[in-house]
């Protein structure tokens, strides 16, 4: 069995997932367990929850490893933990991922956002700084802004709460001119980057192509059965 945890970083996409790949809502603390438990083979981590309820936990990614389990992670939540996760075995996909493996990110609020509910498809309500910054990285090399823009929007953004950060808010705030918003947030509108889709776009092809089939090679680590562990599975 295939399973996706994944909500607003796909909201919008046209990407036909293949039969039996199931996509799950965000994912919460225990999750991850319980679709071991459930038979899962594969699971890809994208989205999930943190601020509302416990966010998906380290052990019980660690444990679906230890049961042959392949995990991969990206594009939110998921890129997170498979930077950290990644020396167990978990597999990070993506420009997200690279980038908090590789140090280039550290704070998990890069990848936070607000967003609808599930009825009505996730719909993101603000826009990740990792968004931002891609948008921005590509707006720079293809010379659209300069370097007093561009690092100008990038403190902006950085300064705004995750749930309040929208472009429209990046923009009013930003120290520019009139005439300068509103070139930018017409670039804005036909040059924005949506990096999280783009990584969890692929994260599903990859699930795609794993044969769903549990790996009986045991790792090169013991799993160890905490107390605390045995009481989530309670």
């Amino acid at each position: 069995m295939k399973l996706i945890f994944v909500g607003p970083s796909l909201h919008g996409a046209e990407l036909p997932v293949a039969a039996g790949t199931e996509l799950r809502p965000p994912a919460a603390k225990g999750d991850v367990r319980r679709a071991v438990e459930e038979g899962a083979d594969v699971i890809g981590l994208v989205d999930g929850y943190f601020e509302t309820t416990a966010a998906v936990w380290h052990k019980e990614i660690l444990h679906a490893l230890s049961c042959g389990v392949r995990v991969f992670g990206a594009a939110s939540i998921g890129a997170l933990r498979a930077a950290e996760c990644a020396a167990f075995g978990m597999t990070g996909i993506g420009a997200i991922y690279e980038a908090y493996a590789a140090g280039r990110l550290e704070d998990d609020a890069e990848v936070a956002l607000l967003h609808a509910p599930r009825e009505l498809g996730y719909a993101p309500l603000s826009e990740p700084l990792v968004n931002v910054r891609a948008t921005l990285d590509h707006m720079l090399a293809a010379n659209l802004i300069v370097e007093r823009q561009f690092r100008t929007l990038i403190e902006t953004a950085s300064a705004i709460f995750y749930k309040e950060r929208t472009w429209k808010a990046i923009l009013a705030a930003a120290t520019l001119s009139a005439d300068e918003r509103a070139l930018i947030g017409g670039l804005v509108r036909t040059s924005r980057v949506d990096q999280k889709m783009i990584d969890a776009m692929a994260l599903v092809k990859a699930v795609e192509l794993e044969t769903g089939v549990r790996s009986k090679e045991p790792p090169a680590w013991d799993f160890s059965h905490t107390s605390y562990f045995r009481m989530l599975a309670t």
